[in-house]
């Protein structure tokens, strides 16, 4: 069975089904359930963790320059790049503020990805390499 899905144009979409979907959901599941841990275990502040939590999320706003520069955006806020390389940086220092700030917001990023909302493509905010978001399937 092929598990690529196509548009109606009988383009590839680059949106993933079937079984490698549910492995990637899976995983943003492990990556939130893990850092919930890992922030338990430092001592982190859980006012500070619901403060944070959905920052990322501003990043939306974006879109208000189009769907181009907000897909952008969007994918720089929740791609894992940035959060493990201010993870890195904040063992590197010693900082546990930036520790925080880097669980915080790898936990949002699992916890996106685990309810199915993907990394956008440039043509519209719905239209996620997990799939289309909305009522209406591709």
């Amino acid at each position: 069975m092929n598990e690529a899905a196509t548009a109606a144009h009988g383009q590839p979409t680059g949106e993933v089904t079937g079984a490698v979907k549910t492995v990637l959901r899976l995983e943003g599941l492990a990556l939130f359930t893990a850092m919930l841990v890992v922030y338990a275990l430092w001592g982190g502040s859980w006012w500070i963790f619901a403060v944070l939590f959905l920052l990322p999320d501003l990043s939306f706003a974006a879109y208000l320059a189009g769907p181009g520069t907000g897909a952008l955006v969007y994918n720089a806020a929740h791609s894992t790049v940035l959060p493990v390389a201010l993870m890195a940086l904040s063992l590197a220092l010693s900082e546990p503020l930036i520790r925080s700030i880097a669980v915080i917001w790898l936990a949002h990023i699992g916890m996106d990805r685990a309810v199915g909302y993907g990394l956008k493509y440039q043509i519209g905010f719905g239209f996620t390499h997990l799939g289309r978001l909305g009522k209406t399937p591709l």
